[in-house]
């Protein structure tokens, strides 16, 4: 494996982050020592992608006992339990976060009534083992996916969902690509820009081109006309949460790319582990669809560019029918429809 992007880390005194809100100029890490300030961070995308937030909210959770100043065994347990429900407020749609909170929840249920010192350094210990299970995980689903592309493939993805996402080297969809490249494959990528905050011009060109992989830069708006013209063998893309029957919520745009792709004739491929699938819900319906600031479509950074007062409309995810995804990429190797089937084989 090559070596990992510095993402997310634990260090005594909190969770260091790359901020990723500065990125593709400037590389600059950042200490959130208070769970208001990791809080700000999950929720103004300076650590984003699904894997990556449960990562984090996992470190949150140890953040937030090392922070507790409460003395008794049950009322420390309940403040460190009262900070995980915070973070868990501060974006819907990523079901990782959840996954992962919930989870350092049930360790700290492992040392109810312990000593103190016994909590927190079992907390720390899960959080750990979150981080390096998700590093795997990647590992594993980026070697399955690989096997899908041939030599000389060409294949468009939408928003980032490389190391940067995932507080790894390989990520998930990126790291299907960038597994293939390791093992002698050329592939070439057509990169949507991602509107309205540019995760693929601003982070994916960006880790596609630091791996030495041909990425081509494209609006939005012109996936139909690259699928027509330029021979594109396949659609991946990440997921921030998969519904029990295969549909998948990701980045807003995901949608109309999947359809594109089913009127040109392209598999399209989701890639995503398993703790992306929220087996509570029977379909993508039941999937909460965050609802992000209108500034961040009325301009960009401290430039306003649509008229002042107009209205906007900015959900930051939509869903894909799992009738438009030939198959989803996880550790366990690759699942084709029926879904309902696939994923349920695999639930625990």
């Amino acid at each position: 494996m090559a070596n990992p992007t510095r993402v997310i880390w634990w260090e005594e005194n909190g969770v260091g982050l790359l901020d990723q809100t500065l990125l593709p100029h400037e590389e600059k890490e950042i200490l959130c020592d208070t769970l208001p300030k990791l809080w700000e961070a999950i929720k103004n995308l300076r650590v984003r992608g699904a894997p990556a937030i449960g990562v984090a909210a996992a470190y949150g959770a140890v953040l937030a006992a090392r922070n507790c100043s409460e003395t008794d065994s049950s009322a420390f347990s309940a403040k460190v339990r009262e900070g995980c429900d915070h973070l868990a407020t501060a974006r819907p749609t990523a079901v990782n976060l959840f996954w992962a909170l919930d989870r350092m929840k049930t360790a700290l249920d492992e040392v109810a009534g312990e000593p103190i010192q016994n909590q927190k350094d079992r907390l720390l210990a899960e959080a750990k083992a979150i981080d390096d299970e998700n590093n795997l995980v990647c590992e594993k689903l980026s070697a399955a996916g690989a096997e899908l592309l041939g030599d000389g493939s060409t294949v468009i993805t939408h928003c980032n969902a490389g190391g940067l996402a995932c507080g790894n080297y390989y990520g998930t969809a990126l790291g299907v690509i960038l597994k293939a490249s390791e093992l002698g494959k050329k592939v070439a990528v057509y990169v949507d820009e991602t509107r309205p905050l540019l995760q693929g011009s601003r982070l994916t060109a960006y880790e596609l081109m630091k791996a030495g992989v041909e990425a081509t830069l494209i609006c939005d708006n012109m996936s139909a006309q690259v699928m027509k013209t330029k021979g594109i063998d396949a659609v991946i893309f990440g997921a921030d949460r998969i519904a029990a029957n295969g549909d998948t919520a990701n980045k807003i745009g995901s949608y109309g790319l999947a359809i594109l792709a089913k009127e040109h004739g392209i598999p399209v491929y989701v890639a995503a582990p398993l703790s992306t699938v929220d087996f509570s819900l029977a379909s993508g319906d039941e999937i909460p669809i965050e609802e992000r600031s209108p500034e961040e479509v009325a301009g960009w950074q401290d430039n306003q560019t649509a008229p002042k007062g107009v209205k906007v409309y900015n959900p930051a995810f939509d869903v894909t029918p799992a009738r438009y995804i030939s198959a989803i990429i996880c550790e366990e190797g690759v699942l084709y429809p029926p879904f309902e089937e696939s994923l349920g084989r695999l639930r625990k």
